[in-house]
């Protein structure tokens, strides 16, 4: 075991990120850290001294600033890591942009795209390499990341793809949003759905080619589903909340993962939602949902 512990979560200003950052200061121990990353330098200063001087807090809290759809500062962040403690022992990739039911969703793809997935990759490609034996590096994505949720005629794009390929399919799907093919080739209305596939499928894709080392050292790299969050980003989309978490319960499965004595090769690579591996085929295409939807 590392003398102190290292851990980092991006999105961390509010929602589950905060609950995120929150949970890992009061689990971990005197003497690790954890840093509380967002893009705005004053929500962040506040979020950080906020988590900092809460009762339960044990690990020293900082804040930085991080833009996660810049894959430089996400790299330069990960090598100052790794100069200054010898890499990472927790990456919680949880940053997400705020899209209404009433928006656009071709207006909105690229921020959309730009934060969830473009970010993904860079977290993956730049933390990985500095993940520590041991480790956990978590997606947050949702149940929507299963495979069938997608047109099967997209299925090809990400069931066994490599984070290359993954990276080739989300940017062609990207084109042909702005150029209006989107639908014609089966990508739904809703960014959400090929969003969190991509996600899974990325994860997927780093995680074959790291296996049997990860296993060996106890380290784990996964997509999680949080559950329904009552959440400002996904409040808006749900008439019923009576069944939905707080973000504090919802981090608790996800802080489970974190800090589990070995790891479970069942959930190694695949989307975990509440200690259970979803299988990747498994869904259906949203019709439905997606005609409410604006273009």
């Amino acid at each position: 075991m590392n003398a102190s512990r290292i851990a980092l979560v991006t999105g961390a200003n509010q929602g589950l990120g905060r609950a995120l950052a929150e949970g890992l200061a009061a689990r971990t121990r005197p003497g690790d850290l954890v840093l509380l990353t967002g893009r705005d330098p004053q929500r962040v200063a506040a979020a950080a001294r906020e988590v900092a001087q809460l009762p339960g807090t044990r690990a020293r809290v900082e804040g930085r600033v991080l833009d996660v759809t810049d894959a430089d500062a996400i790299a330069q962040l990960a090598a100052e890591l790794r100069a200054r403690h010898g890499g990472v022992d927790v990456v919680i990739s949880n940053a997400v942009a705020r899209v209404l039911p009433e928006d656009s969703q071709s207006a909105r793809a690229d921020e959309f795209i730009d934060v969830s997935n473009t970010a993904t990759h860079a977290v993956l490609r730049s933390f990985g390499p500095v993940l520590r034996p041991g480790g956990r590096l978590l997606v947050v994505a949702s149940s929507l990341g299963t495979l069938g949720h997608l047109d099967a005629r997209l299925h090809h794009l990400f069931d066994g793809a490599s984070l290359d390929q993954v990276e080739y399919a989300v940017e062609s799907w990207r084109s042909s949003i702005h150029n209006g093919t989107a639908e014609q080739a089966g990508w739904p209305r809703w960014l959400n759905v090929p969003s969190k596939v991509a996600q899974a499928a990325a994860v997927r894709a780093v995680a074959a080619e790291r296996r049997e080392r990860d296993l060996a050292d106890g380290t784990l790299i996964a997509s999680v589903c949080p559950g329904m969050v009552d959440t400002a980003t996904s409040r808006p989309w749900f008439s019923d909340y009576s069944q939905a978490q707080s973000p504090a319960e919802a981090a608790r499965a996800v802080l489970d993962l974190v800090f589990a004595e070995g790891v479970d090769p069942a959930l190694y690579g695949e989307l975990v939602r509440f200690g259970k591996a979803l299988p990747w085929h498994d869904g259906t295409p949203l019709v439905e949902q997606d005609r409410l939807l604006t273009p």
